[in-house]
């Protein structure tokens, strides 16, 4: 079984429909009405994909399943009370359910990642509201993450509800406590399960830390309560995983679920946090597919006063990640503490919030604090900012406070896009006392910590047969966990420092094209000069922003990757080289993605002929 990690951004989407040139050597055929409802690529090399099929409504699920089980069609999931369900089949047998006239279409059951994790309470100003008892008393953040530790003193009994909506199949195990698909009531999202662990690693920290910064004792709302909703699964899949064993993903079916439970519940909710992110976008997304699926459920929780407020990604790029993409999202950027754009954040006009997101303290698992950094953890801010101005206001509408607090924040003014961006920084504390609109800091143009320009230079290294190489590890979220502070019996207390956070993984800025050959070079063992862990980094964002990798190819180790960009053999693996190299050029710092899309779309066609991508292969080589 194979599933794209991540999702295209929306300026991919539109491209896909309308860029790809017309090849009058390319005799496809026109796609049959069925075949019109399967998303490009769909199992296409020739595996099990998990997918969700919409229905023309909720009342086909058991016709339709009937359907698909007499087709040999695994129905992973029914919600029943939803128009659609989730499947496992091949390519062929996608295409016979998608006959079925009470199918409108079929797509990947898209999976979304935490966004990477590396005084900040002071400089938003939430010290100020809490000397004025604004804590967020009487409101509830919701943290759709993964999972919490229950018990942490940081929440202080503080715990309002849980639930899990966590996928499973083959190799994709549930982290509901239950080891089902759902779970709802206490315990359902406890982050300490046996499921949680691998190698003596909590993989579940990451929730925890952010409802810590939401709305921990020693966070923006100290008062308010938390709903703790899990919606990511454990995928054990290495080439998933970018060579760990296991990793954490959430799937789309598990966040539309668990964004429906939550306009279900009846306590007052100032925002859903969601510090996770799938593929990049330059715009808004709102008419492309994904964008589509998501609109509806945010617009549904903002009409009940509920404000969705979702991380803008890690990647140093000029927009968002899905779904911060979507307009009637909250989409948060991160700063330092010294007022700049965060080094790694995404920025632009999409961004409609910067908060602290370098060295933030929060709780972790087992009781302990870790410092973390990225966008994951500026979210939070603004999520348990909308509690304070809630529980300060509660009748005031939702856009309302949201607007207050983006006249009332401190403005960031950069270029992004060839154009001129403001973008207010979080401050609480001004928001709540009305102060007037503060001056600009303007933000002078920040290099990302990618590597060092290289030419890539040296001789071409021979493919080693046995050269299935373990990467370094790419940088993660996890630093040293820090015991609380300990207090003896004089109330004498001692903390332990903290550690330094760890690196953000995000694109290179050197700029500079390389051919596949130089490629190859960096990415074979100790032959080039770029770092294995920023290699590695590379091919996680090009997972990302890319339909073809690691899927088709499955180039998610720099062994894999070195035999792509060496892979001549066929029609197929030159193209596969030449957008391997390209994608790697746009990771180390070069723009530009609208080629690479186009030929995308003909390795993804099942039907290309070898002229089709010959010529595809032809375009893409340009470009570099």
């Amino acid at each position: 079984m194979r599933f794209r990690p991540l999702i295209v951004s929306s300026i991919v989407l539109a491209l896909l429909s309308a860029s790809v040139p017309a090849f009058a050597d390319d005799p496809t055929p026109t796609p049959t009405p069925s075949q019109s409802k399967l998303e490009e690529g769909l199992a296409l090399d020739g595996d099990t994909t998990r997918a969700i099929v919409e229905l023309t409504d909720a009342a086909q699920h058991e016709p339709v399943a009937g359907a698909a089980a007499a087709q040999s069609v695994d129905v992973l999931l029914q919600p029943q009370s939803q128009p659609f369900m989730v499947v496992e089949g091949t390519a062929e047998e996608l295409a016979r359910l998608a006959e079925d006239p009470r199918v409108t279409s079929i797509h990947r059951d898209r999976t979304y990642a935490p966004a990477e994790v590396g005084s900040n309470i002071t400089q938003i100003g939430a010290d100020k509201a809490h000397e004025k008892n604004f804590t967020g008393a009487g409101q509830n953040v919701v943290i759709l993450d993964t999972g919490i530790d229950r018990d942490h003193p940081y929440f202080a009994g503080r715990l309002a509800g849980e639930a899990c909506f966590s996928a499973v199949e083959s190799g994709v195990e549930s982290l509901c406590p239950n080891g089902q698909p759902q779970q709802t009531g206490e315990g359902a999202a406890d982050a300490t399960t046996a499921k949680c662990l691998s190698g003596g690693v909590n993989l579940c920290e990451h929730g925890t830390h952010v409802a810590g910064i939401a709305a921990g004792s020693g966070g923006v709302a100290p008062g308010a309560g938390i709903i703790a909703v899990q919606v990511f699964s454990r995928v054990n899949d290495e080439d998933i995983c970018m060579g760990e064993s296991s990793c954490l993903l959430a799937f789309e079916s598990s966040l539309r679920l668990a964004m429906d439970y939550v306009t279900t519940l009846t306590q007052p909710i100032a925002a859903v946090n969601l510090s996770l992110g799938g593929a990049l976008s330059e715009t808004d997304c709102d008419a492309t597919e994904e964008g589509a699926v998501f609109k509806p459920k945010i617009d549904a929780l903002l009409a009940k006063g509920i404000a969705t407020v979702v991380a803008a990604g890690n990647e140093f790029f000029e927009g968002a990640s899905y779904p911060a993409c979507v307009s009637s999202a909250v989409a948060v950027g991160a700063n330092d503490g010294a007022d700049a754009i965060a080094d790694f954040s995404n920025r632009g006009s999409l961004v409609d919030f910067f908060a602290p997101g370098v060295d933030i303290q929060s709780s972790v698992p087992d009781n302990q604090m870790a410092v973390h950094s990225g966008t994951s953890m500026a979210t939070p801010h603004v999520a348990g900012a909308l509690a304070l101005m809630k529980a300060a206001s509660p009748q005031t509408p939702i856009a309302d406070l949201i607007n207050t607090l983006k006249t009332t924040g401190r403005p960031y003014q950069y270029e992004a896009n060839g154009a001129q961006v403001t973008t207010p920084r979080l401050d609480v504390g001004a928001a709540l006392a009305g102060t007037a609109t503060q001056p600009p800091i303007s933000q002078a143009p920040t290099a990302g910590p990618g590597p060092d320009p290289t030419d890539g230079s040296g001789p071409t290294p021979q493919p080693d047969p046995t050269d299935e190489r373990d990467p370094a590890p790419v940088p993660t979220s996890s630093a040293t966990p820090v015991p609380l502070p300990t207090v003896t019996v004089t109330v004498t207390v001692t903390p332990t420092p903290a550690p330094s956070a760890a690196a953000v993984c995000t694109r290179g800025t050197a700029g500079a094209r390389m051919t596949a050959g130089k490629w190859a070079v960096e990415i074979h063992r100790s032959s080039g000069t770029i770092p294995d862990n920023t290699l590695n980094c590379y091919l996680k964002l090009i997972g990302k922003a890319s339909k073809v990798f690691p899927e088709l190819t499955k180039a998610s180790s720099l062994g894999k990757a070195y035999r792509v960009l060496k892979g001549t053999k066929t029609t197929r693996d030159k193209l596969d080289g030449a957008l391997l190299t390209a994608w790697l050029n746009w990771a180390h710092g070069t723009n530009g993605t609208t080629v690479l899309t186009a030929a995308e779309k003909v390795r993804l066609s099942g039907s290309a002929s070898k002229a089709a991508l010959k010529k595809a292969t032809k375009n893409v080589l340009r470009s570099l």
